[in-house]
């Protein structure tokens, strides 16, 4: 403990300041800064935790872990705060871990109301292996939702019956196939919540219009569900389209919907937020880095919130490049200040959130930071236009780089890029071969391409 400090700025400790107030905790006698009643910020909670947990009555060796797990994170003072917040219901659910009234499984935890204090306390336990793994935990809540969606629907079979098989076969077996290692299964399991909601919703009226069913209607029911209410209707189409798999109705489609209008920003105001996040010390390390890539290389924020560090290879006097697609894409040498610091103080590594092998951990134990929470960040505190600054950071890479190249690159279909590349009107016989790894094989006429760059 390092309590003093010289005119030069260097940190010392309280004999050679000079400093005589007591810095010893009463209880354990490390030199620590006396938080409650002559006690350290660690002992107040080893008894707080302990009162609450009661690991020795009887004898619980989990219970006994949770505590030391607790009690050992960077910034203790963390969980003192996260103890008192929403009201107590974090004490509340160790109260009753003590009591021995909740039993330490995820069937108990599922009979709970699912609240943030609930999710909080099972994402502790799971990450520090108190209770088992669970790799697709959205997708336990997802078919929780789903039962009881289907439970209410049952008095209806008209519209329970293609409602099941749609969220079935279509969207559950999706999910379950898809792994949360690499893709957003909040997102994945909101998408399907919506459209099985939305499908529900066009069978009602469907039947409570015209009589009809997902068997007997036709295209102009379909025309006139999705003109006469608002745009959410539109996500019935898979929905539709999967009955046209089924061959129920196999001439039925919805249209895609398109967009009137496609935001987009200048390259100098997607320069000036580069430049903004560079010089921006007044924001958290993670959100300045999570921006700037966002910036630099147009990677959706769902799934910029899902990398994990085994994608970034850090060489040495060489550089550091990130691997969004099959190709690893380099990072410019202006943000490897930045990538260095944030790498070494990963935050939310000083609480509960420790190890893990996200690149931006979240709040909850073994958790990515939610893609949520970056877009508020990057949108309400930096003035960021996520749709705009996407759109523009594509169509300045195509304009370098050959759409397929591209594809690989960042992990986009070659379809995406392509488009970008026609409404860049970038003709494929502009691109010329190139040797460069990064870029695979070819690259529009002129200068040597570079990664992208950051301004001066």
């Amino acid at each position: 403990m390092l309590p003093g400090r010289l005119e030069t700025g260097d940190d010392i400790c309280a004999e050679c300041a000079e400093i005589t107030t007591n810095l010893t905790c009463d209880l354990c006698g490390l030199e620590r800064e006396r938080f409650r009643g002559g006690q350290c910020i660690v002992c107040v909670l080893d008894g707080e935790l302990t009162a609450l947990l009661k690991p020795h009555d009887p004898p619980d060796l989990r219970l006994k872990r949770l505590i030391t797990v607790l009690t050992t994170v960077k910034r203790p003072e963390s969980i003192y705060t996260w103890l008192r917040t929403n009201g107590g219901a974090s004490t509340e659910l160790l109260k009753r871990l003590g009591d021995r009234e909740l039993t330490l499984s995820h069937e108990a935890f599922d009979a709970l109301p699912q609240t943030a204090a609930v999710e909080h306390l099972r994402s502790i336990l799971t990450h520090n292996h108190m209770l088992p793994a669970q790799h697709d935990r959205q997708i336990a809540v997802f078919e929780q939702w789903l039962n009881d969606r289907l439970d209410e629907l049952r008095p209806t079979p008209a519209i329970h019956s293609p409602i099941e098989r749609f969220a079935k076969w279509h969207h559950l077996r999706r999910l379950t196939t898809e792994s949360s290692e690499t893709k957003n299964m909040n997102y994945a399991t909101r998408c399907a919540k919506q459209e099985i909601t939305e499908a529900g919703k066009f069978l009602r009226w469907l039947l409570d219009e015209h009589g009809k069913t997902s068997v007997t209607m036709s295209q102009i029911h379909i025309d006139q569900y999705l003109t006469e209410g608002t745009s959410t209707r539109r996500h019935i189409r898979n929905f539709v389209r999967y009955l046209g798999r089924e061959k129920t109705l196999p001439s039925l489609d919805v249209p895609v919907r398109l967009a009137k209008t496609t935001p987009m920003l200048t390259q100098q105001q997607r320069r000036g937020h580069i430049k903004t996040l560079l010089e921006a010390v007044n924001v958290s390390t993670s959100i300045r880095l999570a921006g700037l890539l966002f910036l630099l290389y147009g990677i959706p924020i769902g799934r910029l919130s899902m990398t994990t560090i085994d994608q970034v290879d850090v060489k040495p006097n060489i550089g550091i490049t990130i691997k969004f697609g099959r190709n690893p894409a380099p990072v410019p040498d202006e943000l490897i200040p930045l990538f260095l610091a944030h790498l070494q103080t990963r935050e939310q590594q000083g609480t509960i959130n420790t190890g893990t092998h996200w690149l931006f951990p979240g709040v909850r134990a073994g958790k990515p930071r939610s893609p949520n929470t970056l877009v508020i960040q990057l949108r309400d505190r930096v003035g960021i236009n996520i749709q705009g600054v996407r759109n523009t950071t594509i169509r300045g890479l195509v304009e370098e780089i050959d759409p397929s190249s591209l594809s690989r690159m960042l992990g986009y279909s070659k379809q995406i890029m392509a488009k970008h590349a026609t409404a860049a009107t970038i003709p494929w016989s502009s691109y010329v071969i190139d040797k460069n790894p990064h870029y695979a094989h070819a690259r529009p006429e002129g200068p040597e391409p570079t990664p992208p760059k950051t301004p001066s």
